[in-house]
């Protein structure tokens, strides 16, 4: 492995792991400090994606995808006090919406690498967080998939509310999900200013 590529990975991997624990933190009724955390992924894919190519960002995704599958396998022979802290339903949705996003998030940056230089981290960051969250919430508390674990009672993610207090009635899980997607949406956006700096840094170094 091109030992340039070290410090991408490294910091997909420190990202997984720390969002990995954050997440079994709330934060208010909606969110988990891993929600602030997480979002960093699509950075790191994007930096690497701008400085180094499609390859590179791959190597670093599927680098992240071993930790997180790591993480998950961990996580389920830890007992919480509801059963273990990472289900099936968890984990498989979470896999599946990393891979899927940040996969996404390489490919639209690579269309658009060649526009303004802010086109493509915005949109394959809000495109692929999208696709991130959609996977995430619906694949491990939709009650439309609870055959994927019958053992795993998520009826409490099921239980009809105001989307965030104020909404429209809705399962749990969706106030859940748009909260999470808006913040991802708002670190897609502050994410902009460690692009350019990190970016610009780097690529006057490879120079």
């Amino acid at each position: 492995m091109n030992s340039k590529y070290l410090p991408g990975i490294l910091a997909m991997a420190a990202v997984v792991v720390a969002s990995n624990i954050l997440v079994q933190f709330l934060f208010g009724n909606w969110l988990t400090w891993g929600a602030f955390t997480y979002p960093l992924a699509f950075l790191i894919t994007d930096i690497m994606n701008r400085v180094y190519g499609v390859q590179a960002a791959r190597r670093v995704v599927f680098a992240g995808f071993l930790v997180g599958v790591g993480c998950s396998l961990i996580g389920t022979q830890i007992m919480g006090e509801f059963g273990p802290l990472v289900t099936l339903r968890i984990a498989v949705g979470s896999g599946i919406a990393f891979l899927t996003a940040q996969l996404l998030d390489v490919a639209i940056f690579d269309r658009l690498r060649n526009g303004g230089w802010w086109q493509a981290p915005v949109l394959s960051s809000i495109i692929g967080s999208s696709v991130d969250t959609a996977l995430f919430f619906t694949i491990a508390f939709s009650g439309a998939l609870r055959f994927l674990e019958p053992g795993n009672d998520v009826s409490w993610a099921g239980e009809v509310l105001p989307i965030l207090g104020a909404g429209p009635l809705a399962p749990l899980w969706v106030s859940l999900a748009v909260a999470d997607w808006g913040v991802k949406m708002g670190i897609a956006l502050l994410a902009l200013i460690p692009f350019r700096i990190v970016t610009r840094k780097i690529m006057a170094q490879v120079v």
